[in-house]
């Protein structure tokens, strides 16, 4: 289930698209030929939090303007995020959904494949931007009847696709996880374990032979700042297991690891990773959140690192649902006040953009999709 290839999307407010980092993937460029242009001669500086923010609230009053140095045509290469192909092309990359033109003939035009070649158009004197080239996009004229073979890299993924981020996140309630199944021992006396192990597993009579199971670590109660109240129990994902024999005391051997497994990691049902593609926009308005748990981090977390928030389902949040995020601000003594140890508490800060990936009722997992600065627990996620 879980992939060390890590995936993200950027956020485009209103848009199908999300975009896609292959990270530690090798780049597969297709031949430019004619003197195509890459993401490298043309990518722009990241658009700082604040430049976005404004960028949003001035929308309404300007038209999508296409950038001089945009190029006629584009191959999209593994590695491309949405953001730098809208930067590419136009001066305000919020602008992309008003410009996209879709391609009726292809199976899902809302999705970028890297080999698809992109150029502008223009419609009744309006720019726009479509797939007019590549693997998937059939020639209009042949001079003969051919066969074409297109061979295709089998683990190509469109750019507008969520892949998992690393981890299937769990949250569960307390019941749910104190009857969970639970590594007892291994057949020798280590205190660790992983793939290719035998273990015993208690608690597991009702399971059946050769099921899986996903290990997960207790990470801790998940508490409402604001309110006190108990919204979860977060967990680690550890790995996954398979019961070889069911029983009071079962045996299992562990399959897949994404860090060691003890005595104590609960086994969870099985649920078979899906891709992720929905609609990126924005939370429902005046919404505001806090960060209330880092994802395997100690103190703070940066660009590509996830999240959880004390916002959930119950508060109209869905996946792909785009927060501003805020740091709050420190308090400081005023060594110049007439007040002696006079206390001020510094204005809060924007910072950058998160993006929700997986909710549960009550609170929500976010991924940092843009920061200038880290963002710890306590700081606020609010509708741009």
């Amino acid at each position: 289930m879980y992939k060390t290839r890590a995936t993200t999307t950027f956020v485009l407010p209103g848009i199908l698209f999300s975009v896609t980092l292959l990270l530690g993937a090798c780049a597969a460029t297709p031949d430019n030929g004619g003197g195509e242009t890459t993401a490298s001669d043309t990518r722009e500086t990241p658009t700082t939090a604040r430049q976005t923010r404004n960028a949003l609230e001035e929308r309404t009053a300007a038209e999508p303007e296409i950038r001089e140095s945009a190029p006629e045509r584009y191959v999209v290469k593994r590695g491309d995020t949405l953001w730098d192909i809208s930067a590419m092309f136009l001066q305000d990359p919020w602008y992309w959904p008003e410009i996209w033109l879709v391609n009726p003939e292809i199976e899902n035009p809302h999705l970028i494949y890297p080999g698809d070649v992109l150029s502008i158009h223009y419609v009744d004197g309006q720019p726009r931007i479509m797939v007019d080239g590549g693997p998937r996009v059939r020639p209009t004229h042949r001079l003969s009847p051919e066969v074409r073979v297109v061979e295709r890299d089998e683990d190509v993924s469109p750019i507008s696709t969520l892949q998992s981020f690393m981890f299937r996140p769990q949250v569960l309630d307390e019941e749910t996880l104190e009857n969970a199944p639970y590594i007892l021992a291994s057949q020798d006396e280590r205190v660790i374990f992983g793939p290719g192990d035998r273990v015993y597993v208690r608690n597991a009579e009702d399971t059946e032979r050769y099921e899986l199971y996903h290990i997960v670590r207790h990470d801790g109660m998940l508490t409402d700042p604001d309110t006190g109240e108990d919204l979860g129990i977060a967990t680690l994902p550890v790995g996954e297991a398979e019961i070889i024999e069911p029983g009071n005391v079962a045996r299992a051997d562990i399959r897949k690891g994404e860090r060691e497994a003890i005595r104590g990691d609960r086994l969870v049902p099985y649920a078979d990773e899906q891709d992720m593609l929905f609609d990126i926009g924005r939370p429902p308005a005046g919404t505001e959140g806090t960060i209330i748990s880092l994802f395997d981090a100690i103190s703070q977390i940066g660009q590509l690192q996830a999240a959880i928030i004390n916002r959930g389902e119950r508060d109209g949040i869905e996946n792909g649902q785009v927060f501003a995020a805020f740091t709050a601000g420190r308090e400081v003594r005023d060594p110049i006040s007439d007040r002696a140890n006079e206390v001020v508490t510094l204005p809060e800060e924007e910072v950058g953009t998160v993006m929700v990936f997986q909710t549960f009722e009550k609170v929500s997992y976010i991924l940092v999709t843009d920061a200038e600065r880290t963002l710890r627990e306590g700081d606020k996620v609010r509708t741009p």
